[in-house]
């Protein structure tokens, strides 16, 4: 082992360390701590991460972090692995005598092949292992469906699966808890606790967990059928005075919403985006926001309150360390410090983790390795100033291939759907199943169906609102320009939608392809729930991997030329 990438991450971290189902609350107090109230303040750490994503293997790419010694250059860091954040959490975590580690949510969903194609309790038992205590349910936690999310936390087999309960023939589920404060269903319960209550030193923490409101607009609807998404500061405002008269002073808040910033990973430059408005609307018992959702790092101070967020897929986690005061059972917020570290590889990996990844790895190896085809160089989910990439044009080809025959003319793909890059063997151009899954690993369904030319105008146009841009990638035969300047609901160019060449004719009907999250609205795509004559065709991986067949060493897929679409001023 090599002790130099230690030695560097310890220097960073110093140079850069500024209820039971339907339930409304949850009141589970942490029975190990039950100590009498002294008058020494408590010490706790609190260990976080978020966005995991079922990355049990460490992730390909690299973490990108400033040198400590040169803040010019650039240091590229692997990190990452189930079984190497288990090792410096465990690590950390020992530390200090009163602990607890939380996630901000999207543990499980979007998940590559070694966690998916087992339904994600690989994920569930990693976490186990690694000593999670909380998380704080984000909207992949939904992808399959609220009864399978059910299923994470309270274990059984998945019905009617063969590659479920792979280990040991039974699935035990979460033993840490899932919380969803603001996720009730129609009787008004919540869907998981609201909160949970740790006492360290006899002082008790409120831990309140909670989804981003917007959930139902970026998952499958059949997904959250008859759960509503309650605003999230309504939500904690109004638990604020329930734990107050339990006796609980110190309020912590995890929630799967966040924000961006342009500075370093423990920096807060420029922080922007939903969770600043939502941290500035809490009540102020609220003395400490653990976010995510946004993929970014971030280690912020926002109207008084540290909020921090961790990157994503386990190669980094925030520490957390603060004092109680044990007479007002407040968080003492001179005492409140944050550091987000990366998990480098250069720790001893925790053997228990390392050998559940590999009894999947294992399992798993006859499917992900399995050439699905060729291509003659890197796919790239990357777009343009367009919004156009070449894996979405890929992607949409082949879904368009995969529906001639229920009569397509086109295809478009949301961006969101589109996971990772695909980048083949250097050596011969290869491309695995693995890696097609891992940029499509929601199994959504085609779904072909009918729009008239004014609704496919009408469908561009919903590219845009006054708060968000998400430009659908677009098969071969489909061309059409905008304009970035005009306002919302005017951008396209009128006259510049042609399908195979052909001007669309607004009174005219057209046969596209989408995903089943698309057509049924997902991403504000309302119009799609308008389309006629569905046809419910292929999984989009499978429809992917159909494409790749048609490449061999001999004849690689092309990288496409980008200019499907064509941004004006």
């Amino acid at each position: 082992m090599s002790f130099r990438p230690l030695l560097i991450a310890l220097a960073i971290s110093a140079v850069l360390a500024g209820c039971q189902n339907g339930s409304s609350t949850g009141t589970s107090a942490d029975k190990s701590a039950t100590a009498d109230v002294g008058s020494t303040p408590v010490p706790v750490r609190l260990i976080a991460i978020n966005d995991f994503h079922g990355n049990l293997e460490a992730p390909t790419a690299t973490v990108n972090i400033p040198d400590p010694s040169d803040r010019s250059k650039t240091l590229k860091l692997t990190a990452g692995g189930a079984d190497t954040l288990a090792a410096w959490i465990k690590q950390r975590r020992a530390l200090v005598t009163n602990s607890v580690v939380v996630s901000a949510g999207d543990l499980i969903g979007a998940s590559p092949l070694i966690s998916s194609l087992f339904h994600d309790e690989p994920t569930i038992e990693a976490m186990n292992k690694l000593g999670l205590d909380i998380n704080a349910v984000g909207n992949h936690e939904f992808d399959d469906g609220q009864d399978e999310l059910l299923r994470m936390q309270n274990g059984g087999c998945k019905t009617g699966s063969t590659t479920s309960c792979q280990n040991g023939g039974k699935f035990d589920g979460a033993k840490f808890k899932f919380l969803a404060a603001n996720v009730e269903k129609t009787d008004g319960s919540t869907l998981f606790p609201a909160y949970e209550i740790k006492r360290f030193g006899g002082v008790p923490v409120a831990f309140i967990g909670m989804t981003l409101k917007g959930t139902p607009d970026i998952v499958t609807a059949a997904g959250v059928q008859g759960l509503s998404f309650k605003d999230e500061v309504a939500t904690v405002n109004k638990l604020v005075p329930v734990l107050k008269k339990q006796g609980v002073n110190a309020i912590v808040v995890v929630v799967h919403e966040g924000g961006l910033q342009t500075g370093n990973y423990n920096d807060c430059d420029g922080i922007s985006g939903a969770i600043v408005d939502i941290v500035k609307g809490f009540d102020k018992a609220v003395g400490l926001v653990v976010s995510g959702h946004t993929h970014r790092a971030y280690n912020c101070v926002i109207d008084g309150r540290r909020v921090t967020s961790a990157y994503n897929y386990g190669q980094m986690f925030t520490e957390i360390d603060f004092n109680l005061d044990p007479k007002s059972g407040t968080i003492v917020p001179a005492t409140l410090k944050a550091t987000n570290r990366v998990a480098t590889r250069d720790i001893t990996p925790d053997s228990t983790v390392t050998q559940l990844v590999d009894l999947y790895k294992t399992l798993v190896s006859p499917l992900a390795n399995r050439v699905a085809g060729y291509a003659a160089g890197d796919l790239l989910k990357s777009q343009n100033a367009a919004g156009e990439s070449t894996q979405g044009d890929v992607i949409a080809d082949a879904q368009l291939a995969a529906t001639v025959g229920q009569g397509a003319q086109l295809a478009l793909m949301n961006p969101g759907g589109i996971r990772a890059d695909i980048k083949p063997s250097i050596n011969d151009g290869s491309v695995t199943y693995n890696q097609l899954f891992t940029t499509q690993p929601f199994n959504n369904l085609l779904v072909t169906l009918t729009l008239s030319g004014t609704e496919l105008a009408q469908l561009l146009e919903q590219q845009w609102t006054a708060t968000s841009t998400r430009v659908m990638q677009v098969s071969s035969t489909l061309r059409y320009s905008y304009s970035a300047s005009a306002p919302v609901g005017s951008k396209v160019l009128p006259g510049s939608i042609t399908i195979n060449g052909v001007q669309v004719v607004p009174a005219q009907d057209y046969r596209l392809t989408v995903n089943n999250f698309m057509a049924d609205g997902g991403d504000g795509l309302s119009v799609l729930k308008q389309g006629r004559n569905r046809v419910v065709g292929i999984a989009d991986v499978d429809a992917l991997d159909a494409y790749f067949k048609g490449y061999t060493s001999a004849s690689k897929l092309a990288v496409p030329s980008i200019g499907r679409i064509t941004r004006l001023p």
